[in-house]
């Protein structure tokens, strides 16, 4: 059973040991954070100095925001009181080959469905609009980050802007897959505990990193789904070989 209470003990002491020890020792800190910090914000697109907008504490969903803004607020604190250079930078839905269906990456997940002629099942009514971005073009920006020592100490969004509705998303898998799945909407009682809420849009502005290194996502959303696809097929082939 899921402990989010404990994990997010956890990971705010794992968090600030590291940040201790990087203090002692000088060493600047890249913090991987997430775009569920903003929750249920409504100015678009999500820039990193918004409020941000949680729900109310008896509902787990928002367990895991919480817990990445606390690391954040580690960060800045450090930053703050020994001057140790913590950059916090927010992701949103990294996407890539070998990328599980677990812990809610659909795309794998509806990849998966279509190539085995499953339902694609949407949680939800599909109306959610999402960004992806390749794997490929997030870790060239961590590491443009990582290089830059003179990087002002202050969050960046790593994420593509190219937005789609979750049915959308669906609906090009399946034909790129040229499959005959289904596309079947679950509701959110479904599959989640009661009281689950979920963002309306998550859109990332990119402006500050990409002021700072000139960083934009090189790799399309069809490019993305494209590379699923051609690594879901080729394990298959391995496993029915």
């Amino acid at each position: 059973m899921e402990r989010p209470v404990e994990t997010i003990v956890t990971n705010v002491r794992g968090t600030e040991t590291v940040l201790a020890a990087a203090a002692r020792s000088g060493t600047r800190v890249l913090l991987a954070s997430t775009s569920e910090v903003y929750g249920k914000g409504i100015r678009y697109p999500f820039a990193e100095d918004d409020d941000v907008v949680l729900g109310p504490t008896s509902r787990r969903r928002w367990a895991y925001a919480a817990s990445k803004l606390l690391d954040e607020f580690y960060c800045f604190a450090y930053r703050d009181e020994v001057q140790l250079p913590a950059i916090p930078f927010r992701l949103f839905n990294t996407v890539g080959a070998r990328q599980t269906g677990r812990y809610g990456m659909v795309i794998p997940r509806f990849v998966r469905q279509a190539l085995d002629g499953e339902p694609i099942t949407i949680y939800g009514d599909g109306t959610q609009r999402r960004c992806f971005c390749d794997v490929r073009d997030v870790v060239e920006a961590i590491v443009g980050l990582l290089d830059r020592t003179d990087a002002p100490v202050q969050v960046y969004n790593i994420g593509g802007t190219e937005e789609v509705t979750i049915r959308e998303l669906a609906e090009r898998i399946r034909a790129v897959t040229n499959s005959a799945s289904p596309i079947v909407t679950l509701s959110y009682d479904e599959v989640y505990p009661p009281g689950f809420e979920d963002m309306v849009r998550r859109v990332p502005s990119t402006e500050r990193i990409r002021d700072l290194l000139g960083w934009r996502p090189r790799h399309s959303l069809d490019d993305i789904i494209e590379s699923v696809v051609a690594y879901e097929r080729t394990s298959q082939a391995r496993s029915s070989g």
